[in-house]
Formats: structure tokens, sequence, C-alpha cells
């Protein structure tokens, strides 16, 4: 037996089948890749200090964020008092105790989608109120209203054949049935209306096309514009002893609510 016959006998691996021998060889290089990345893995942690968790969530796609700083509370607005605000007097629509000691001015546009949504909440107060409080409704027709301002010298009409009974009737039916924006309400159905509440039709309609209530409505026009009121719905609240506070926009009944509590 030569020498290389005995060294070849030695060999440990000549009777290891080659599937076998490349299987232990992958599994071998996968074993030592993953020694490699844990060692990676550790040093990543260590000097940037960061979570397994965080490492985790950053792999899928960065998808969690750090917490927002939380943003300061806000503060209601000051409490701000209307201008010089037009008494109350004999030509005035009221509804509710003459003597109350809160008054509200209510300046409105028959044809404003958000005076439509606010009438409701000036109802709810009148009731909840009853007798602590007056409503008064002052016209405010916005240009841009196409029969907004007609539609308010019809409702001074109402009130001039029917009186202030007809008048808030008339209103009220108004804000049920229009759909605002304009020309929510057709003129063409002001003299039924009119009619529907009391006044006469015939007599109404002469009333209208006359324009008797022209120069009136613009006249509130320039009073609440006066006072503050820049659009509508703009509600005056005053107290008898002059304090006044200008709540604009149609806001939530809480908001009116605790405006006219801050003035008893």
């Amino acid at each position: 037996m030569s020498m290389f016959e005995d060294k070849e006998k030695k060999m440990p691996f000549d009777n290891v089948k080659p599937t076998y021998a490349f299987v232990a060889g992958l599994v071998g290089g996968v074993l030592i890749l993953c020694t490699i990345g844990f060692f990676v893995l550790l040093v990543v942690m260590f000097k940037g200090n960061v979570s397994p968790g965080a490492l985790k969530n950053r792999a899928a796609g960065d998808r969690v964020a750090t917490a927002p700083t939380p943003a300061p509370a806000p503060t209601a607005p000051a409490p701000q008092a209307a201008g010089q605000v037009p008494p109350v007097t004999s030509s005035d629509h009221v509804r509710g105790s003459a003597n109350a000691a809160i008054t509200l001015v209510e300046y409105s546009d028959y044809e404003c989608p958000f005076c439509k949504s606010f009438h409701p909440t000036m109802q709810r107060l009148m009731t909840e109120y009853n007798g602590k409080v007056k409503w008064v409704y002052r016209h405010f027709p916005l240009s841009f209203h196409q029969n907004a301002e007609k539609e308010a010298e019809a409702a001074e009409c109402v009130a001039e054949l029917a009186g202030n009974d007809a008048f808030w009737k008339f209103t009220d039916k108004i804000f049920e049935q229009t759909t605002s924006n304009g020309t929510g309400f057709a003129l063409t159905s002001l003299p039924a209306l009119a009619e529907e509440v009391g006044a006469p039709q015939k007599k109404f309609e002469d009333c209208l096309n006359s324009g008797k209530y022209t120069t009136y409505v613009q006249d509130q026009m320039a009073g609440g514009s006066a006072a503050g009121v820049d659009g509508t719905p703009g509600t005056i609240v005053l107290n008898d002893q002059g304090q006044t506070r200008l709540v604009a926009g149609a806001v939530p009944y809480e908001q009116l609510k605790a405006a006219v509590d801050a003035l008893q």
C-alpha cells in the first residue's frame, strides 16, 4: 500500500454524500449570517439607544409616529359689547314680556340659511326663559339674498294690516318654508302667506307694491351696522342697566344662554 492510499483513507468527508455536504454547508452559512446580524443589531441598539420594538416598527415602514405635542386648550373669546343700539320703540316687533329685564335684539335676514337654523334656538330661549327675556326682531336683509329685502317689507305690511302677532306668525312660517340662499321663498307666494296669517290679500299687495317700508327696512340695517352687526344673524343682548353683549352668528343654544346669564 502506497503513502497516497493511506492518506486518502484518513480524509474525514470521503464517505459523505454530495447532497448532504451541500445542505450542511448551506445551514452553516445561514448560521454564520445570523450570528453576524445579531452582533450588528446589538451595535446599532447600543449606539443609537433604540429599542427592539422601535426597530420593528421602522422596518414595517415608519408607521409609528412620535406623539404630537398637545395643543393648548382654546380660550373662550372675551364678551364683546355692542355699539350704540337703537332704542326699542312702539314700532318694533316684540315677543315675550314687555317688562323682562333682558332684551335680545336680533338683526336677521329671511333668506339667510344661518338665520333659518338660528330661529329655533331663539324660540327655545323664549320658552325656557319665559317672562325673563323679550325678543325684538329687526331686519338686516343682505344684498346677495335676492328676495330678502322684499320679504322684510312684506313682514311690515303684515304687521300694519294684522298686528304684531301676525308679524311673528309670518316670520315663523317664512323660516319654516324657505330653503334660503336668496330665493328660497318665492315672492309670488307672499300674498297667500299674508292672508294665511290674517292680512287681507288685496290690501297686502297694495302695501307691498307701494314700497312704503323700503326706507324703514334700510334704516333698521343702518342701525344694526352702527351697533356692530356685520352679518346675520346678529343678536344684541342687553339688560336694564345698559350692559350689552353682541352675539354674532348662529351660535349654539348654550352659547346664547351664557350671554343672557352674564347680564342677569
